[in-house]
């Protein structure tokens, strides 16, 4: 899989305690205002099944992987169930190696430079850079000195406000969650509305951010 497909989408809609029940009205009201990739994080309550469903419903259009991965055996079984890519909040080299070893998108959580290099030297495909609100923009600008090659996301703190300045300051793409999207309350049409009409405003502020 190329990195290129997570990069076009830019937002990354961070999904957790979605219900097998809800996730594909919720998956129709993102991807109604452009939000079409989708991580389900794997902390979620049947989370393979909900990653399952979505795979299998969401067409070409969707990108749909899974979040919160700490091991190599929970990578293998979300590809399993259909995930496209890979992310984990901290620097494990063998779910690097597993994701790879399936042709899908690895994209580790890192701070430091140290960490940031020693993950894609691993063979991550980006680095999610984590918790990024503490770091802000400048710091993506600080890393892309010596470490220009390295593909990096924000992730952690995105909001409306911040969103394009982490794309403008080189980030390839941006992991939203909760300022997005609270899949954990029961979500009524009004709900998914808005959703929809956050989803857009997203999509909007990073339209014409420079990558």
């Amino acid at each position: 899989m190329d990195l290129k497909e997570l990069k076009d989408r830019r937002i990354v809609a961070v999904i957790r305690g979605a219900r097998p029940d809800t996730i594909l009205p919720l998956a129709g009201a993102l991807a109604a205002g452009g939000v079409t990739a989708l991580e389900i994080t794997m902390e979620t309550p049947k989370a393979l099944q909900v990653i399952e469903k979505l795979s299998d419903a969401g067409g070409p259009e969707m990108l749909i992987g899974a979040g919160t991965v700490l091991d190599p055996e929970t990578a293998r079984m979300a590809i399993l169930a259909g995930a496209s890519f890979i992310f984990s909040p901290t620097v494990k080299k063998e779910t690097i190696e597993m994701t790879k070893r399936y042709n899908k998108l690895s994209v580790p959580g890192a701070m430091t430079p140290t960490e940031i290099l020693t993950a894609y030297e691993y063979g991550a495909d980006a680095i999610k850079v984590f918790p990024a609100s503490a770091l802000g923009p400048e710091y993506f600008k600080s890393i892309a000195g010596p470490l220009p090659h390295i593909p990096l996301m924000p992730t952690g703190g995105i909001d409306i406000d911040n969103v394009a300045e982490f794309i403008k300051a080189g980030a390839i793409a941006a992991g939203v969650g909760s300022t997005l999207v609270n899949a954990k309350v029961p979500l009524t049409q009004r709900d998914l509305t808005e959703v929809t009409e956050k989803a857009a405003r997203f999509m909007e502020a990073v339209k014409y951010a420079k990558v």
